[in-house]
């Protein structure tokens, strides 16, 4: 394995680290950097706000990490330094206010696909200058149910347009999704399809007694009320009763506007709770390379157990890291079983 030094700069200025921990939750929560470095330092007390960049290695030109130092905490050795991504300006956190528009019946985002939408949301909420946006959903949308007024944060938009936004050209139904990116100037928000494990390309292969130091499991809950919104008013609602007494009553809406009738409706949102067990089981691992991997990339785990092995999605990473030493944590996520398969499971 290559040996990698991770690089820090503050407003373009390298600075000196004791230690460093870099979490990337996915699924649109802000990625964080928290470090430390000593003291003596000159100009350090004045930092809220300072960009940071992270450098995975020495020489690397794009850092892994942008971010905006919200918090820092003084020591007589040392300053523990803690910034956020820019999704830190769309949460609330410390002394910071979320970032909000205002949408009226003259002012609003009507029409507007979701790229075009968040283009304009960034816009007005003066963050357009540190965010660009890439890519669109698939399939492209313009109507959002019901129409999105008041005073909304930029995150909920994004969210909300993503949610509405599923792709049924496949076996089971295709999430829109969001993820931050660096192109060694700015960062972008890239809108992609959620990736098909089965035949999206591998990025990383890791194999037990190789480069995987551990292994855990989460269970996560699964909706089990799914509306779908359809073209013209059309509607229905699935309701899973087996799977809510399993996971209580979880509530999932889309908008689908290639569907024309109740009964593709009904069927696409059946089609949606398959592909929603997919969120029945989280998967961390530790391992000993992959600090490259993105959200949404595709791995593969080759284990002695068979249940185990096969290709992931993967939906996080954390890092933490010396001037010397550096290990990898990643959570991923699997294929679902089919709809026949869950309930067999849960009736035996």
């Amino acid at each position: 394995m290559t040996k990698l030094i991770p690089r820090i700069t503050i407003d373009g200025v390298e600075v000196d680290y004791l230690d460093g921990n870099y979490a990337q939750p996915g699924g649109l929560s802000a990625a964080t950097l928290t470090f430390k470095i000593p003291a003596l330092e000159q100009g350090m007390q004045k930092l809220w706000n300072k960009e940071v960049l992270l450098f995975l290695n020495e020489s690397d030109g794009v850092p892994i990490f942008r971010g905006y130092i919200k918090r820092v905490k003084e020591t007589f050795e040392e300053l523990e330094i803690f910034a956020q991504d820019i999704l830190g300006y769309m949460v609330k956190g410390g002394d910071q206010e979320v970032a909000k528009i205002v949408l009226t019946d003259t002012d609003n985002l009507d029409g507007l696909t979701a790229s075009a939408a968040i283009t304009k949301a960034l816009s007005k909420a003066n963050l357009s200058s540190k965010l660009s946006v890439l890519g669109n959903t698939s399939p492209t949308m313009g109507t959002v149910r019901p129409p999105l007024r008041g005073a909304l944060s930029v995150l909920d938009i994004i969210k909300t347009l993503l949610s509405q936004a599923v792709n049924n050209n496949s076996t089971l139904p295709r999430p829109n999704i969001a993820r931050i990116i660096e192109d060694g100037s700015t960062s972008q928000l890239v809108m992609e399809l959620e990736a098909d494990i089965d035949s999206d390309p591998i990025v990383h292969t890791y194999t037990e007694h190789n480069n995987i130091v551990s292994l855990s499991i989460n269970e996560r809950r699964v909706p089990t009320v799914i509306v779908v919104n359809g073209k013209d008013g059309v509607s229905s609602t699935f309701t899973h009763d087996t799977a809510r007494s399993a996971f209580d009553r979880n509530y999932l809406e889309v908008t689908n506007e290639t569907l024309t009738s109740p009964a593709s409706c009904k069927d696409f949102a059946q089609k949606l709770f398959e592909a929603n067990l997919k969120a029945q089981y989280e998967y961390g691992i530790e391992v000993t390379e992959g600090g490259y991997l993105n959200e949404n990339d595709v791995i593969r785990i080759e284990t002695e157990d068979e249940r185990l092995s096969g290709n992931y999605r993967v939906i996080g990473k954390a890092i933490s890291f010396s001037p010397s030493d550096y290990s990898v944590g990643i959570t991923i996520n699997k294929k679902p079983p089919t709809l026949a398969e869950y309930i067999s499971s849960r009736d035996n």
